[in-house]
């Protein structure tokens, strides 16, 4: 059975990082997706493992040829998720995780229209801000920022199959967890894999040749 795409975007401060990474330690049959990037490795990553590392013409080349099924450009480097590489991993049977802005996630749905788009929320806006300022990492103006740019992406959340309200991280794991469970027993999904294994034709009956297994069957 060919594997499935979730996408997850967030806020920054809403724990979808943590939820994510809680999830690839759920199952051996899900992987977290590797991006293209052009900028250079670090440490230890390794290529096709961390990341795709490529120069940015070759980057551009692939946006050309309509190859990235979401972009971005952050602090002068690229980071891009190719539709070959995603068709690669679900044909094989992985559910693939996808850390994504809303703009890729709306894209990656237009490509792949059975993609599962998860949206995780904080609790509140006022307990956001207070995860951010927890964090220590920001300056004030830079958390002021973040809230302003939080705002716009929560408005996007309308456009999700799911919404996950993060006030308790075990909790949301759970609901992240279950979502995946269900969305691996959908009927159009389960439908594609009868079609497989049982020779039953899109309109429900068995093909000729599952036909003809069938009164052999019977005649024996």
């Amino acid at each position: 059975m060919n594997g499935q795409l979730f996408v997850f975007s967030a806020p920054s401060g809403t724990g979808k990082s943590t939820i994510i990474e809680s999830l690839r330690e759920y199952t051996l049959s899900t992987m977290y997706s590797v991006s293209h990037t052009t900028r250079p490795p670090r440490g230890d990553e390794k290529d096709g493992v961390d990341y795709f590392f490529v120069d940015e013409a070759e980057f551009k080349d692939m946006i050309s040829r309509g190859e990235m099924v979401e972009w971005a450009l952050v602090y002068g480097r690229y980071y891009g998720t190719s539709a070959a590489s995603l068709r690669s991993w679900i044909s094989s049977g992985l559910d693939v995780l996808l850390d994504v802005d809303t703009e890729g996630a709306l894209n990656i749905k237009r490509v792949f229209d059975d993609s599962v788009l998860i949206f995780i929320l904080p609790p509140s806006i006022e307990e956001l801000e207070r995860r951010l300022v927890k964090r220590g990492t920001d300056m004030p103006e830079v958390i002021q920022s973040r809230m302003a740019q939080a705002l716009r992406i929560i408005s996007e959340c309308v456009h999700y199959d799911y919404v996950i309200v993060n006030d308790d991280l075990t909790e949301a794991v759970k609901q992240a967890e279950a979502i995946i469970k269900a969305c691996r027993c959908r009927t159009p999904r389960v439908v594609r894999w009868m079609e497989e294994r049982f020779r039953i034709g899109a309109a429900g009956g068995a093909t000729e040749d599952g036909a003809a297994a069938c009164r052999t069957g019977d005649d024996e």
